[in-house]
């Protein structure tokens, strides 16, 4: 099997592996989500202190029946959306050398291990401003808890990119390659879901789709305004050689010298 081929089929396999773990999501029961739900609601009880027992049909409730963890609360479009950027980007770099075989449920585990953290962070937040509940003004509760979980869930979708990506890549290339997980986020949470016909629910839609078209930009825009400055930074600095570096030091003494001997005679 040449390269190609295999790069070929490879893209085929990540493409019907996202697309079937996205058509199972979207008739799944609570009770088919406790691969995901249940470590999800254990490492949550064990971080908040809370106790959640499971109720069929319905999902993981507290104690206090105040918190349900249902299963849009799986986070399996996270995965899919890990998994892809995982997979894609590292398909995408190796076209020409190829890439194992093995790489593809690795990747998976991967996007599972990280699916089930940032969940768990996502939900612990929402825990908390349950019980302090931030005053926004013209944000509801629901569109709080919904800017919570974009900006938790892309967070940590850029850092799992960071902590995959090739460390000795350069500033400046890294900064066009962060794009790409802007890319992958917008595909799984605007494109497909527009595609299977979530337009049709109204202003609900075009709502959210504004939440999560905007909030991934200002996540990301600290990382794009740091990767300038370092970028103008190694421009100005790389052309300030050692002896250009003096001439300016000897440049600034002459005129400081100047500017004194005018100052102590004034009317000479």
């Amino acid at each position: 099997m040449t390269n190609k081929t295999k790069w070929s089929a490879q893209i085929f396999i990540v493409l019907l592996y996202a697309l079937g773990l996205k058509a199972y999501y979207s008739t799944a029961s609570p009770d088919e989500l406790r691969w995901i739900l249940g470590p999800v609601t254990w490492l949550t009880a064990l971080l908040s202190g809370r106790s959640f027992s499971f109720e069929t049909h319905s999902g993981y409730m507290s104690s206090d029946h105040s918190f349900l963890i249902a299963a849009s609360c799986a986070g399996v479009n996270f995965l899919i959306t890990s998994f892809l950027m995982l997979t894609l980007n590292s398909l995408r770099k190796k076209r020409t050398v190829g890439v194992s075989w093995r790489f593809i449920p690795i990747a998976a585990l991967s996007a599972y291990v990280a699916t089930i953290v940032a969940n768990t962070v996502r939900i612990c937040i929402a825990l908390e401003l349950q019980h302090h509940s931030p005053q926004i003004s013209g944000l509801t509760a629901n569109q709080i808890h919904r800017i919570e979980g974009i900006v938790v869930y892309f967070g940590f979708l850029l850092l799992l990119f960071v902590l995959t990506e090739d460390t000795r890549t350069g500033r400046n290339v890294w900064l066009k390659r962060s794009i790409f997980p802007l890319v992958i986020y917008y595909t799984t949470t605007l494109a497909m879901p527009f595609a299977n016909g979530a337009y049709k629910q109204g202003l609900e839609f075009w709502e959210h789709s504004a939440f999560v078209l905007l909030l991934p930009l200002i996540v990301i825009l600290p990382f794009v305004v740091c990767g300038l400055v370092l970028k103008f930074g190694s421009f100005l600095f790389g052309r300030l050689t050692p002896a250009r570096f003096m001439r300016c030091c000897d440049s600034l003494r002459l005129r400081s010298r100047f500017q004194l001997n005018n100052q102590s005679e004034p009317f000479r």
